[in-house]
């Protein structure tokens, strides 16, 4: 905190009212504060303190979305996910600034390429499907053992060194035919659960300490308006305008990362 200027302050807190908004809005977006967290901070330490304001984030996505919520499809998950939280720990454990810097930039371009794939995939194979009303239960997941253990361990592995599950928990729920309602409660309560659980091994590396959880406690404040600035606006983004600044700003931070 004694080290952060105005403009570097200024820069996390819009990242972090941006988290709230991707949370009951557009997951998509928190690419861009991931981004901004890594380049402002030490980028090993910037998971840390990244991590309690997602966690914010989070139960506010439950709160909203907790309905509709596809458990079957979280339980199929959860095992390859677990494998790859701890592969990334194993990997955190000897990595230093530099390797956690470049590992973030590589893994947001790698993220923005599978989006921009995923899309174009969609925008072939898809047919208009009415949404769910409120409460209904989602459409029963197509996907077999192998792609949901793929997808979970990949998506362990990234939320553990750099905070991006999200593209990779997106492709799968897109992929088996999710739509907006149950998208959003199944990644809540997601997230909410697998972020949790990489508490114990934030701290155990010494990525949440006291100073960096003083400096969560100012910015957690600026997330609860971002997340209702979301569930005002998720009715009413223009998607594709949206998804195409993320993509673009997602790609600079990247190879701002790899390149600093």
């Amino acid at each position: 905190m004694d080290t952060l200027t105005l403009w570097p302050l200024a820069a996390l807190a819009a990242a972090s009212l941006l988290v709230g908004f991707s949370k009951t809005a557009v997951s998509g977006a928190n690419t861009i504060s991931l981004a901004v967290f890594a380049a402002v901070l030490p980028a090993r330490e910037s998971t840390g303190v990244l991590l309690p304001i997602l966690i914010a984030g989070d139960i506010l996505a439950v709160l909203v979305y907790r309905r509709h919520a596809h458990w079957p499809t979280l339980l199929r998950l959860f095992p390859a996910v677990a494998a790859g939280v701890v592969a990334g720990a194993a990997f955190m454990m000897w990595a230093d600034d530099d390797a956690v810097r470049t590992s973030i930039g590589a893994i947001l371009l790698f993220m923005s390429g599978i989006t921009l794939w995923r899309r174009r995939a969609t925008a072939r194979a898809a047919k208009p499907e009415p949404e769910p009303t409120a409460g209904a239960a989602p459409s029963p997941p197509r996907a077999g053992r192998l792609k949901a253990r793929s997808y979970g361990a990949l998506g362990g592995f990234t939320t553990m060194v750099a905070n991006a599950g999200g593209p990779v928990l997106s492709l799968y729920l897109l992929s088996t035919g999710f739509r907006k309602l149950s998208f959003l409660g199944t990644s809540a309560w997601f997230f909410l659960i697998v972020n949790v659980s990489k508490v114990p091994f934030s701290v155990g590396l010494g990525l949440i300490d006291g100073p960096s959880l003083l400096l969560d406690a100012a910015l957690v404040l600026f997330v609860l308006p971002g997340a209702y600035l979301g569930r005002a606006c998720v009715g009413r983004i223009n998607q594709k305008v949206f998804d195409r600044i993320v993509i673009g700003a997602t790609v600079l931070g990247g190879l701002q990362l790899l390149l600093r």
